[in-house]
């Protein structure tokens, strides 16, 4: 149940029919288990489960990290570390759209991007990830910040390099 939920979702037929059918002890329950498995891996093998948009997304989230990477090797610690947190801050939007959570509100007629803190807590709080990674998002985006707006003392290149790994990790681990 934890694959399905992380490949799919709660939200997708496949894990809701599964969490149902498990639910059960007869063999017409195992065998409907068993049908659900198979479609799965079925889905697997046959490459349904990326889509186009999402490796896409992903490679041009790999570009832009390799560039923060870049950057920093070449001692730009700064326009690294906004690099990295901007496209955390993306990979936020693109897993709250996946969550069917808005991203935007309207102010004045306009949509307005939601702020990446709140796009995080409510991310936490629809199960995409854990509280830990909720954590560490949040670190992440404050050293972005720090670096937006010129507070370049209040980090240094070995927090920047963290920032990169661990961003790109959770990019991995939580995909869109």
């Amino acid at each position: 149940m934890s694959f399905m939920e992380r490949v799919y979702g709660e939200k997708h037929p496949h894990f809701k029919e599964f969490f149902k059918t498990a639910d059960g002890s007869y063999p017409e329950d195992v065998e409907r288990g068993l049908g659900i498995l198979r479609a799965i891996r079925g889905e697997i093998a046959g490459g349904w489960l990326f889509t186009v948009k999402g490796l896409v997304t992903a490679e041009v989230f790999t570009d832009y990290m390799e560039m923060a990477e870049h950057l920093l090797e070449s001692n730009y610690k700064d326009p690294a570390a906004v690099i990295a947190g901007s496209t955390l801050e993306e990979h936020l939007r693109q897993l709250c759209r996946k969550n069917g959570i808005p991203v935007v509100r309207q102010k004045d007629g306009k949509d307005v991007p939601l702020k990446a803190d709140l796009l995080n807590s409510e991310l936490t709080k629809a199960g995409a990830y854990t509280m830990l990674d909720q954590k560490l998002v949040t670190a992440w985006l404050d050293l972005r910040n720090k670096a937006a707006h010129g507070e370049y003392g209040e980090y240094n290149a070995d927090q920047v390099k963290g920032m990169i790994t661990g961003i790109t990790e959770f990019m991995a681990r939580v995909a869109v």
